[in-house]
């Protein structure tokens, strides 16, 4: 039996959740396939799937052997990837995954001059905030705000991401300007929600975290909606000073300078950061571009 077929099409059934659909991938008849997934339950003297006509189900050590071996195919078809790769030219798909908001405003804008560079690559651009796993997202690359991961990433931090709160000025005149953190409870807050809930805003009394957020006018994971809320007046935002910069620049949103400082989270170590599995920088399409973020994006701060 070649066992490597024999796992490669086992996880490949469990993805597809059907042994018709893994033998097209293959491009083999289904009773072949499903014959060396038999022979491997036979030589493992376990039932890894239960069949019948209509479903097709993991046992319980079917499931604990599929998470194995599913991470064992991905890490050789890495270590291949980069014998191959090695010392080539730049080339085929590449798969990042980012923040929506970072996505829009830096890194869409510098993809054209990297295809120029590396014409033989063939970007796939996921923009979502929702919270990122390399290992299962199949990802090449990951942009994600917040702290460090603890998965067993590379995290090389961008750029900082310090949360500020701005307003309009009709909003201030309205509103008046809060300049201490107690008065944001008469104030009217639009808040961006993250995967774990809307942003708080934070201050540090005495040496005591408090959570003094001004009532909710507006929450929203979609920042552009939340801009233009409060570029209409309706409340005060909190966002990514490289979100507000250019609002703030054109004098249609003002920061606000509250004592003591807001922030979302106790923890300093707020950033962006670019996330990467360590054995896959050697592979010529992730190291050329992870090379051409950190020098482009870190030339703009």
């Amino acid at each position: 039996m070649d066992q490597l077929k024999a796992l490669k099409y086992f996880v490949k059934v469990v993805e597809t959740g059907s042994f018709s659909k893994a033998a097209k991938l293959f491009c083999v008849p289904p009773s072949s396939l499903s014959r060396r997934v038999a022979d491997l339950e036979k030589s493992l003297g376990a039932t890894l799937l239960t069949r019948s006509t209509r479903v097709l189900k993991l046992t319980e050590i079917g499931a604990e052997y599929y998470q194995q071996v599913s991470k064992i195919l991905a890490q050789l078809e890495d270590c291949n990837e980069s014998v191959l790769g090695y010392q080539s030219e730049p080339m085929g798909k590449l798969h990042i995954s980012s923040m929506v908001g970072f996505g829009e405003r830096i890194l869409l804008p510098l993809l054209d001059e990297f295809s120029t560079l590396y014409p033989k690559i063939v970007l796939d651009i996921d923009l979502s905030d929702e919270l990122s796993v390399l290992s299962r997202d199949d990802a090449d690359l990951a942009i994600r705000g917040g702290i460090a991961p603890n998965e067993r990433v590379i995290a090389i931090r961008l750029m900082d991401n310090k949360f500020i709160a701005a307003a309009s000025p009709d909003y201030l005149q309205r509103m008046g300007t809060p300049t201490k953190a107690q008065q944001l409870a008469e104030h009217k807050g639009l808040y961006f929600r993250t995967p774990t809930g809307p942003t708080p805003w934070l201050c540090e009394i005495e040496g005591k975290w408090h959570d003094l957020s001004a009532p909710q006018a507006a929450i929203s994971n979609n920042g552009p909606w939340l801009l233009e809320k409060a570029l209409q007046g309706q409340g005060i935002v909190m966002l990514p000073r490289w979100a507000l910069q250019p609002y703030l620049q054109r004098q249609e949103l003002q920061e606000l300078h509250i004592t003591p400082a807001l922030t979302i989270s106790a923890n300093a170590e707020l950033a962006i950061y670019l996330l990467y599995q360590k054995q896959r920088y050697h592979i010529p399409k992730i190291k050329v571009m992870v090379d051409f973020l950190l020098a482009r994006i870190r030339d703009k701060q």
